[in-house]
């Protein structure tokens, strides 16, 4: 039990590392809280809330992933050297998939209820 805690003592500390060093991270986190505010304002059903759920979920793991890849490539070449250029490269476009997949999904959401509300009110 001791080993589990201490588990999540390095995850908990791996995320604090993320979140003070990495303004992506940051910028991440902040479109998520947005998107959760919107939602809760918005009332989206249950199935909407999975989807955007599962947006913020995949766009902060592969940030996480990508902050600790170009962590480790800056160790092991801290030189530039082409391969590590192409590795930085490759995983901060896995971020971008993510955030465009995430982007899509809270447009074909939000967009049309934000359409609705505005035309309403007008």
């Amino acid at each position: 039990m001791k080993r589990l805690l201490r588990s999540f003592g390095f995850a908990f500390k791996g995320l604090r590392y993320a979140t003070l060093t990495q303004p992506n991270f940051r910028i991440h986190l902040a479109l998520a809280f947005i998107a959760v505010v919107l939602g809760a304002l918005l009332q989206i059903s249950f199935a909407e809330w999975q989807w955007i759920m599962l947006s913020i979920a995949i766009v902060l793991v592969t940030e996480l992933i990508n902050t600790g890849i170009e962590t480790l490539t800056d160790l092991v070449s801290p030189g530039y050297h082409e391969k590590a250029g192409h590795v930085k490269d490759v995983c901060a476009a896995s971020v971008v998939i993510a955030a465009l997949f995430a982007l899509i999904t809270g447009i074909v959401i939000f967009l049309p209820k934000l359409i609705l509300l505005i035309t309403h009110a007008a």
